[in-house]
């Protein structure tokens, strides 16, 4: 502060409004081997259709993880998830290489200088998987690429009869002609003509032509280097002399052509160029399931006009970039790149041998630049790998095409011309479904820090069924235990292991089969254990499923938190019944419950007329306490986490009468909201010179006693009904 050193006011603020922030308590985490996503990183989910787009379909090797997500999902809107890593791999143009994620791809796999340092593969797919196998990525880089119209001079083709499904094509397979696999072709008819006789002409166009063939009509075009628009035959004065519908100018003796404005065939049929060999072209008609041939007959000499196959997806074939073009830079810089589906795996069409579709494209892009500087007009970069890297969904940029000698360098130079189309088909991507304990548990470790990864419920999804030999407890719950225990705030929860309950028909070796999983396992008030398995049906496969219950017991406490308060119990027919369950693999009696229960094994049973139900309320901790109860573990963490973050604000202040008189004022209102709530019966908080005594000062230390009271949940009920005489006042009997 400033020092007055005449009379003054001077005004100082002094915030004592601070109060006890809300905490999180409804974010699920669970790990497991998934279809697709990204690797060892974790990824929010919010719904069952976000799961399906981030880490794929459930399949008959994951389906119980996916199905533990999928459960919790519909109770909550907040679900971390990590992909094990295991043996699994992207596919790759050549081979198959582990990308984990995004930021494993930028340290390993791509260069801020331009030039990719994956020289073995040119495009990667997004995520590891034999899914990836389905990607394949076509660019085309020059607009000679994307459509050619052919010359009769230069390209022709031999009489086709009508079925024909074979032609032969003069030059097919020479350079310049980018003819390849996939590429539509359409026919026209042609005449050659040798030269203009009349020299130079501008206005109401008579061209005098030498040794033409065939018969010129009117709606013929002509064409020519030295034309750079259509022109069409306007009407013809006698063999040799054309009048034209617009000017053109032409030099004496330029060669020029005649074509049929209008193709052979009516409308504009279009053909699919399936294999070539040599000058042979092998051809069937544009989207016809039966691959049917040539619809008329093509006169030897046609003309033919050669587009891309996916020419009709873009407005205009790549030139230069507007950018390029501003900056004096490069010419020939843009290209076009499709992404498509090869089998049908992705997007659910099969190959077109079943009459359906092939190569289904799932994404597009126009006018990307091959200059690492090359901008778009709201000034975000247009350089395919970038533009890779943040937009696709299925496929990285790995290396340049090796034509391309300067792709990926800003410089004024022409950039190189790769005439043909590049077609890429991925391949050796990998699954590994099989995740080993050490595997799984290494997945689970990316929750472990409480600082950087917050979540309130972990999902442990199927249970090993693994023992370990020296403890006598299953290795996947010893697990999740031993991460919740290292947290402190937040609680796990397991099944039993599948094996324990499914396909058992004896309900007395089902309960022993689920408290001897569960007998020997760490005692923690941090986990809860269930009792069984419910049946579902899986649309995505179209079968009839058993899957973990952890994932709907965890949703329930998420459930409790939007209805009531996390202190409230998960279980009972208010706020414990189970989603859509159409069986249990295992119902057990009022007896078979007893036994369950002393295990601290929660029920869930299905009741005739009121569905499936939680039907206990016990943490894993073996000893009776408080903590032995949910809504009592969950209640501390609660006042924990939400009174910790706020205390944060009295660190490096000083441990005086001021400084705990502030800390009590924040946390006293926030336990009376609380208790008001009916989470806590009574409180007390103690932060005075007796518990910061002159020793705890000199430690730097600042010491909170806080004293709760925590509401109980009903367990048991007694109901005694009592029969009284006539004339008997109850008051006489019943006090």
């Amino acid at each position: 502060m400033s020092f007055l050193v005449s009379p003054g006011v001077h005004v100082k603020e002094i915030d004592l409004t601070n109060v006890v922030p809300a905490v999180d308590t409804t974010i699920g985490a669970i790990a497991g081997p998934f279809q697709k996503g990204p690797v060892s990183s974790i990824v929010t989910v919010t719904s069952e259709a976000d799961l399906l787009n981030n880490f794929g379909k459930p399949n008959a090797d994951n389906f119980e993880f996916w199905f533990t997500a999928s459960n919790f999902l519909k109770y909550s809107n907040t679900l971390k998830i990590v992909r094990a890593e295991s043996a699994i791999l992207n596919a790759g143009e050549s081979s198959g290489i582990l990308v984990r994620d995004n930021d494993h791809y930028l340290t390993s796999f791509f260069s801020t200088t331009g030039d990719g340092q994956n020289t073995t593969n040119d495009w990667l797919s997004r995520s590891a998987g034999v899914l990836g196998n389905s990607v394949g990525v076509e660019v085309c880089p020059t607009a000679q690429s994307y459509s050619q119209d052919l010359g009769s001079n230069n390209l022709v083709n031999g009489a086709g009869a009508i079925g024909d499904k074979t032609i032969t094509v003069d030059d097919a397979d020479e350079a310049g002609f980018a003819f390849q696999v996939g590429d539509m072709i359409k026919f026209h008819e042609a005449f050659s003509v040798t030269k203009v006789v009349a020299g130079a002409v501008t206005a109401s166009i008579n061209l005098t032509v030498d040794g033409g063939s065939g018969t010129v009509a009117v709606g013929h075009r002509v064409i020519g280097d030295g034309i750079t628009e259509i022109v069409k035959v306007k009407t013809v004065t006698s063999a040799t002399v054309f009048v034209l519908d617009k000017p053109i100018t032409v030099a004496d003796n330029v060669v020029l052509a005649f074509s049929d404005y209008a193709s052979i065939e009516s409308g504009n049929t279009q053909y699919e160029v399936t294999s070539i060999s040599g000058e042979v072209l092998s051809i069937r008609l544009k989207d016809d399931p039966d691959e049917g041939g040539l619809q008329t007959i093509i006169p030897d000499n046609a003309l033919i006009t050669r587009r891309w196959r996916y020419a009709d997806l873009f407005d205009a074939p790549p030139t230069q970039s507007d950018f390029n073009k501003q900056n004096g830079r490069g010419t020939g810089d843009e290209l076009h790149v499709v992404v498509f589906d090869t089998t049908g795996d992705i997007t659910g069409f099969d190959v077109d041998v079943a009459g359906q579709r092939v190569n289904s494209v799932i994404e597009t892009y126009a006018n990307l630049s091959k200059n690492p500087a090359a901008k778009g007009p709201q000034g975000d970069s247009i350089y395919y790998p970038t533009v890779f890297f943040n937009q696709s969904a299925f496929v990285y940029w790995g290396d340049h095409i090796a034509a391309g000698t300067n792709w990926g360098t800003d410089t004024a130079t022409a950039y190189t011309s790769v005439i043909p189309i590049t077609t890429v088909s991925l391949t050796g991507g990998t699954d590994d479904y099989a995740v080993t304990a050490g595997e799984l548990e290494l997945a689970y470790d990316k929750f472990a820090d409480a600082e950087s990864v917050d979540v309130n419920l972990v999902l442990g999804g199927p249970s090993s069924g693994v023992t370990d030999t020296a403890a006598g407890q299953d290795t996947h719950v010893t697990m999740i235990t031993s991460l919740v225990e290292g947290r402190k705030d937040c609680v796990g929860f397991v099944s039993p292991f599948r094996s324990a309950t499914v396909g058992i028909a004896n309900t007395t070796t089902q309960t022993e089969n689920v408290t001897s999983a569960f007998e020997l396992c760490p005692s923690s008030s941090y986990m809860v254990f269930d009792s069984s398995y419910k049946y579902i049906y899986d649309k995505y496969s179209d079968v009839y499923r058993f899957v973990p219950l952890n994932g709907d017991i965890a949703g329930l406490c998420a459930n409790t938190d939007g209805v009531a308060d996390p202190w409230f119990s998960p279980a009972g027919f208010n706020r414990g019944n189970v989603r859509g369950c159409i069986k249990l693999s295992y119902n057990p009696s009022a007896g078979e419950r007893d036994q369950l229960y002393r295990f601290r094994v929660n029920p869930v049973v299905n009741f005739p007329g009121q569905g499936v139900v939680l039907f206990g309320d016990k943490t894993a901790l073996s000893k009776p306490s408080a903590f032995d109860r949910i809504n009592v573990r969950r209640l501390f963490l609660v006042l924990e986490k939400a009174i910790a973050t706020a205390s944060k604000f009295q660190l490096f202040e000083f441990n005086d009468e001021f400084t705990r008189a502030q800390f009590r004022n924040l946390v006293e209102p926030f336990l009376r909201d609380v208790q008001g709530r009916r989470g806590i019966t009574d409180f007390k908080v103690v932060a005075d010179a007796t518990n910061n005594t002159g020793e705890v000062i000199d430690r730097n230390e600042f010491i909170g006693d806080i004293y709760i009271k925590p509401a109980r949940s009903i367990n048991f009920i007694t109901l005694n009904f009592i029969a009284t005489r006539t004339g008997v006042a109850f008051s006489e009997v019943g006090g």
